[in-house]
């Protein structure tokens, strides 16, 4: 039984690297090279601009005055205001969050739906022709770059034959489903092959340890083996696994939502970085690294349901 101490210790382990992400953010934005109003308003512009500009953006004070300040914004919910598109980076935000988190989870649930089935058969099945087939399909999904997929898939499946959109997000929530599963595809591909790798391997060791050789010995069939204990205990490193790669995930959704002109907080990054949008920017990096953050605490707490011994 999961108890709530330990939700409590794990959220209180939250707090130092959100704390260590708020400075690092800071520093990133403030201290490369560069003056960030030149930067916006471009070499031409004259000096009173320039200054109008860094009075507006607040980096004219002294950098730990900047700071204090940054963190009392943040502590009242305010992450700063687009030099560009002159609205709240916050509003920015929220409006583009709901598609990047859809994305990234339906990513992971076809990540999973692939990478689960595929890896018993290899498992159960090892040694075999279809063992090796399974491998080396999965093979091509870890060496292709995410870019290279999306592409691929966009060009043949969607621009070729006009299965699903080329890009865009819909209006209703099945439009959003169905412009967003090439996209999710895309991202499922590299991911689940480098589950479904692990999966099988940890499948293997399993399926050889004597307590499965005992429960078969009892007379369970081999379909309540697999299901019941295989299943369970192999799945714990895959599961860590995948929170390992929850950040990769979630960086792949910047190439793929600009592949597939998604309007997800991935477009919004790149859109902001061309644009020299610094606030949008710095933004948008914190609150990916809560959303990570947030990710490896939902993995511990699996974690610890199929293994008790992870919460204590």
């Amino acid at each position: 039984m999961l108890s709530a101490s330990y939700v409590g210790r794990r959220l209180a382990q939250i707090v130092p690297t959100l704390i260590l992400a708020v400075v690092l953010v800071f520093l990133l934005a403030h201290l490369l090279p560069g003056d960030p109003a030149i930067a916006l308003l471009g070499e031409r512009a004259t000096s009173e601009a320039v200054e109008r500009t860094r009075q507006a953006m607040g980096v004219d004070r002294p950098l730990l005055e900047q700071f204090g300040l940054y963190v009392q914004n943040l502590l009242m919910g305010d992450l700063g205001r687009s030099m560009i598109l002159r609205v709240p980076v916050a509003e920015l935000i929220l409006q583009r969050l709901p598609v990047t988190v859809m994305l990234t989870i339906m990513s992971a649930l076809l990540a999973a739906c692939i990478a689960v089935p595929f890896a018993l058969l290899a498992a159960l099945h090892r040694g075999s022709a279809l063992d090796t087939l399974i491998r080396g399909a999965f093979q091509l999904g870890v060496s292709a770059p995410v870019f290279y997929i999306g592409l691929v898939l966009l060009i043949v499946l969607a621009a070729g034959l006009g299965w699903f959109p080329v890009g865009g997000f819909g209006d209703t929530i099945p439009d959003h489903v169905y412009h967003l599963a090439l996209p999710a595809l895309t991202l499922a591909m590299s991911l689940s092959a480098i589950l479904m790798r692990n999966l099988r391997a940890s499948l293997v060791e399993v399926l050889d340890a004597e307590y499965v050789t005992f429960a078969t010995a009892k007379g369970l069939t081999r379909k309540l083996v697999v299901m019941r204990h295989v299943l369970r205990n192999a799945a714990i490193s895959t599961v860590t696994l995948f929170g390992l790669h929850i950040g990769t995930l979630i960086g792949g959704a910047v190439i793929t939502e600009t592949v597939f002109a998604i309007p997800g907080l991935g477009r919004l990054m790149v859109d902001s970085i061309f644009s020299r949008d610094y606030q949008v920017v710095q933004g948008l990096t914190l609150v990916i690294a809560v959303l990570v953050s947030l990710v490896f605490l939902m993995v511990d707490i699996v974690l610890a349901m199929l293994d008790p011994r992870h919460s204590a």
